[in-house]
């Protein structure tokens, strides 16, 4: 079968196409053919070697993705050939609440992802797509779409009347937007940019803020939420952005902490605020299956979509790391195969 593999991690060029027996389903395991793999920030970081220790040099990867069980191992109920089936990139996260073990089995990290023409999953892990659902809705879902699922609902318990900052027009932002909105909330969300602020406004924003132009950004938000700042805080940017985050919250406010980017720091300039505001400071990591099989519901219930800037062949991996590393999409970047 026909694959790819993230090579020595000194770049994103290192991602290469290689030949690979297909693998045999065994016991517990799904074969399956991926239809549509979606790019996340941390498969570039892979590929360059900032995001955890090395990984084998034959790694498959992308860590989302949908595709069609095509065989099935002993004793797989969960499952049968021909199902369209997603899964969280936490395998072995089923339910409950987050334990550390899970990161032991990581799609597209320590295990092999989905860049590929067929994956091995464990099959307790998959979940079957509604049919309500297309598969790009789906395919970009199992780390930004679950994660915003995970901080919004879980976590905050989001309600009509909050305010939801959003940092960024990332996938997890974008799909933070699309839930908070589903839930009544009002939305702000910042970018560099303004043609992307413009596009954000049409998906549902309340609110925008060109961080470029006004450098005290969390200032900016505080004025056009009438004194008050935002209740929930989808912090994606990083060490460099969470004092920011911690002044543009409202009293009682939830940041959560989803970016992992490194910054010059420090990371919270300005403790008094944390306190006198009674700022509450939670990080999350992805979410469990069950979390994931409410997500697809509510996003069958409300009718959402997911925004994809582009789709490239699967013969153009190459190509799609390196326009998604740019950082100039707004959206999903997808691989088809």
């Amino acid at each position: 079968m026909k694959a790819y593999q993230i090579g020595s991690q000194n770049g994103i060029d290192g991602l290469v196409p290689t030949t690979r027996a297909t693998p045999v389903a065994g016991p517990g395991e799904a074969l399956v053919a991926p239809r549509l793999v979606g790019l996340i920030s941390r498969d570039v970081q892979l590929l360059r070697g900032t995001y955890g220790p090395r990984q084998s040099e034959t790694r498959i990867p992308m860590s989302e993705g949908v595709g069609e069980v095509v065989a099935v191992g002993a004793g797989v109920t969960e499952v049968a050939v021909g199902d369209r089936v997603v899964c969280g990139h936490f395998a072995t996260w089923h339910d409950g609440t987050f334990r550390s073990d899970v990161f032991a089995h990581d799609i597209g990290i320590t295990h092999h992802g989905w860049l590929a023409e067929r994956v091995l999953l464990p099959a307790a892990a998959l979940i079957r797509v509604p049919d309500a659902l297309a598969d790009a809705d789906v395919a970009g879902l199992a780390s930004a779409g679950l994660t915003a699922w995970n901080a919004l609902v879980e976590v905050c318990k989001v309600k009509a009347g909050d305010t939801v900052l959003c940092l960024g027009t990332g996938s997890v932002s974008l799909a933070a937007l699309k839930i908070a909105k589903a839930y009544g909330a009002k939305v702000v969300i910042t970018s560099s940019q303004d043609a992307k602020l413009e596009t954000a406004r049409s998906l549902g924003a309340d609110i925008t803020v060109n961080y470029r132009t006004s450098p005290d950004w969390a200032a900016d938000v505080i004025e056009q939420t009438d004194g008050k700042g935002a209740d929930i805080v989808i912090e994606t940017g990083g060490v460099d952005t969470l004092g920011h985050s911690i002044a543009a919250a409202a009293t009682n406010g939830r940041v959560i902490v989803i970016g992992v980017s490194p910054g010059e720091g420090p990371a919270i300039p300005d403790y008094l605020s944390l306190i006198l505001k009674n700022v509450t400071i939670h990080g999350i990591a992805n979410g469990s299956r069950a979390m994931f099989v409410d997500l697809l519901d509510a996003m069958v219930a409300h009718r959402m979509t997911t925004v994809v800037d582009r789709t490239f062949a699967f013969d153009q991996a190459p190509e799609a790391v390196r326009y998604f590393a740019a950082a100039d999409h707004l959206g999903k970047v997808m691989i088809a195969l």
